[in-house]
């Protein structure tokens, strides 16, 4: 059996320290702007301000490619001006937004479309107003729990060391009787949540895939290893604990790869991850949008995105996205599903979609 999965090799992950910082004058105005003020006069970073991060349109390099990595670099501070949460099924009832971007470079993300030309990363320093926001939610949905979701738009367990804002949500929600908080992450660096105060209302899930996918489309995250010696940190801490494997991807071996996956999650968690574990299946997607976009980007990519091998699936608003035949996705959840049941037979698989 292959130890590549549990060797982090080369790739041991330090947290994210942006090479240019972005201020909105109104940042400056909170605490938390402040903050992240002192935090990048202290890591000597070059710092600008900008009237709305609508107007960052000088960023160095002299191609759209090194203009894209330097964005990937780039932080900017400001105010979550739109304070009505998008849905966010099947994970939650509502995405929260702490956070905007992500510093790591996977090939098939979405956010590739939904950030356009505008990848750069963006921290919201009005979390008062998130949080108000966020129990008006809860109250207009009593007497059933609401659930939020911390990471459509960001990772934001990669950014916590700057804005902190994750922990404040975890001990806010831990308040709420009927606020639930969720958010996965494909990062390590757990350390500044594990005295949070969460109640079990917070889980905290991991991506986590096959490793010919976190090897081949994963670039600038943490690697498998680092990410599950993280889990188990986060389950003696006592929070429930969770796993994505997404993007579920067909590739040669992907039998032996997901098989692989799962029997090292079962001999590296401790018995505490396990009494409380759920998994979310999601297979690999892509629009024509985000096929054209991911080519610029990381044109020398492996990741197969033929139109002619995929089946079409209509989805909100009209807009579609390709997944695969009814036939291999079929196989993929009959098979993963069967894999984890045999591995955790008191886990749940919340959808697969």
């Amino acid at each position: 059996m292959s130890t590549e999965l549990l060797t982090p090799g080369p790739r041991q992950t330090k947290v994210f320290v942006p090479e240019l910082v972005y201020f909105e004058p109104d940042a400056l105005n909170y605490p938390k702007g402040q903050r992240i003020l002192e935090w990048a006069k202290q890591q000597g970073l070059p710092i600008h301000m900008t009237t709305s991060h609508n107007r960052i349109t000088n960023l160095p390099g002299d191609s759209e490619l090194e203009k894209y990595k330097i964005a990937k670099r780039t932080l900017v501070v400001g105010i979550r001006k739109t304070l009505k949460f998008e849905q966010s099924k099947p994970s939650a009832e509502y995405a929260i937004p702490i956070a905007t971007g992500c510093m790591a470079h996977c090939h098939y993300c979405y956010l590739q479309t939904t950030l356009g030309a505008k990848p750069y990363i963006r921290i919201y320093v009005n979390t008062d107003d998130i949080l108000k926001a966020a129990k008006a939610y809860i109250d207009e949905r009593a007497p059933e729990i609401t659930r939020f979701e911390a990471a459509c738009t960001s990772d934001p367990v990669g950014l916590e060391h700057i804005g902190g804002s994750l922990k404040e949500l975890i001990e806010f929600m831990a308040n709420e009787p009927l606020g639930r908080l969720r958010f996965v992450t494909k990062f390590h660096h757990v350390e500044p949540l594990l005295d949070a105060n969460h109640n079990k209302h917070t889980r905290f899930r991991f991506s986590v895939n096959a490793s010919y996918v976190i090897k081949n489309f994963e670039p600038g995250t943490s690697s498998f290893a680092e990410r599950i010696t993280a889990a188990g940190k986060v389950a003696k801490a006592g929070y429930p604990l969770g796993f994505i494997i997404a993007p579920i991807i067909w590739h040669e071996g992907w039998e032996a790869g997901y098989q692989e996956l799962l029997e090292k999650l079962k001999e590296a968690l401790p018995e505490e991850a396990t009494s409380d574990l759920s998994f979310e299946l999601i297979q690999h997607r892509f629009t024509k949008t985000a096929k054209r976009v991911i080519e610029q980007r990381y044109p020398k990519t492996k990741l197969e995105l033929d139109e002619t091998k995929r089946k079409y699936k209509w989805g909100r608003y009209g807009q579609g996205k390709y997944v695969y035949p009814d036939e291999q996705a079929n196989a993929l959840r009959e098979f993963i599903t069967d894999q984890i049941f045999d591995k955790f037979p008191n886990a749940n698989i919340d959808y697969f979609t």
